[in-house]
């Protein structure tokens, strides 16, 4: 199932139609899951009352993402690598374990997910980073951004230095080598308007044919107060840079990445839906309500992370609108949840995995 959603063209399929392919292959993630994590197996027993085959992708049993800071969970015995969230100073990261198969789903789906953006061809790549993210003993979300759009790029530039400041410098030796065509600037969004809008005057790198793929920092710009629609704006302002995509993911499901859509709605991949649910309750809630995200996904195979609740709030805006040939759900995220709106799920989950 998941090769044929792979290669279906992304973003095609109609929410029904999304659902009837996804579901089969999310029921067999869980046997799969239940077979060989124990820990895993013991959940689904406490707090779901045993391994079934669901009906309804709303039904499948998930996991909190706090889980993954409380537990490694692996479902392979095959040689692995450990990826580490990209938390602020002081909270514990997510441990996730990727071994060979997973690592090759989450690559394939990647390049599934941007070639419409992208194209076919690597483009020289700017990255807003330092090369030192790559060079981690625990590879965390943020250096596995970056390596995986390195997939997308040649001639690779770290914007950078060790320390997080801008090397001006490289960065205009690379605009003026390659600013002529289409180029690639990848980074974590704080970097991007602290290190290169904030670093640059108005008309001092010409942008106008780079491809801007962004995620994450969103917190962090809210608090100077800037939304979206201001980042777009000020960046195409100041450079000349128009082409934008911002998109949703977390290390949790790496790999399933919901870009942003000419709407300025983010659109969850083939292979890849979200459900949103009532705090409290953790039921369902109807299209256009607010809620907890949870996300589903046909990716992970080394451990059991293919239905997880987030910590995030969001809305499904719309279905099947079909804005620029994109069908199934389009979700706006509203931020962070409240910690208290998780902890009863995650504390009797945690519980019963013990």
């Amino acid at each position: 199932m998941f090769e044929r959603l792979l290669e279906t063209p992304p973003y095609s399929l109609r929410q029904s139609a999304k659902q009837d392919l996804l579901l089969p292959g999310l029921n067999e993630l869980t046997r799969f899951h239940y077979e060989r994590c124990p820990p895993y197996a013991r959940i689904i027993d406490a707090a779901w009352g045993g391994l079934k085959s669901y009906g309804a992708m709303a039904d499948l049993p998930f996991l909190p993402v706090q889980l993954f800071k409380l537990q490694e969970l692996s479902s392979t015995t095959s040689p692995a690598i450990t990826l580490q969230s990209s938390g602020t100073t002081g909270q514990t990261p997510s441990r996730i374990i990727v071994d060979a198969e997973t690592a090759d789903r989450q690559a394939r789906a990647l390049i599934a997910t941007f070639r419409p953006i992208l194209g076919d061809s690597r483009l020289p790549f700017l990255a807003i980073d330092t090369k030192d993210v790559l060079k981690a003993d625990n590879l965390t979300a943020r250096g596995a951004g970056v390596l995986g759009m390195m997939k997308f790029g040649a001639k690779a530039t770290f914007a950078l230095t060790p320390d997080l400041e801008i090397d001006a410098a490289a960065v205009h030796r690379f605009v003026a080598a390659n600013g002529g065509r289409p180029f690639l600037i990848f980074g974590f969004t704080f970097l991007v308007w602290t290190k290169l809008f904030e670093q640059f005057g108005d008309g001092e790198l010409d942008l106008s044919n780079a491809i801007l793929v962004h995620s994450g920092g969103w917190k962090k710009l809210e608090e100077k107060r800037v939304s979206n629609a201001a980042f777009r704006a000020a960046l195409e302002a100041r450079f000349n840079l128009s082409r934008i995509y911002n998109f949703y993911g977390f290390v949790e499901q790496i790999g399933s990445m919901f870009v942003e859509g000419p709407d300025g709605l983010l659109y969850p991949p083939n292979f890849t839906d979200v459900i949103v649910r009532r705090p409290g309750s953790w039921e369902e809630a109807p299209d256009g309500e607010e809620g907890v995200l949870q996300v589903v996904s046909l990716l992970p195979r080394s451990y059991p992370g293919h239905c997880v609740l987030t910590e995030d709030r969001g809305t499904v805006v719309a279905v099947d609108g079909g804005r620029g040939n994109r069908f199934g759900k389009a979700i706006s995220i509203a931020g962070r949840v409240a910690k208290a709106e998780l902890r009863g799920c995650s504390d009797i989950i945690a519980t019963e995995a013990r």
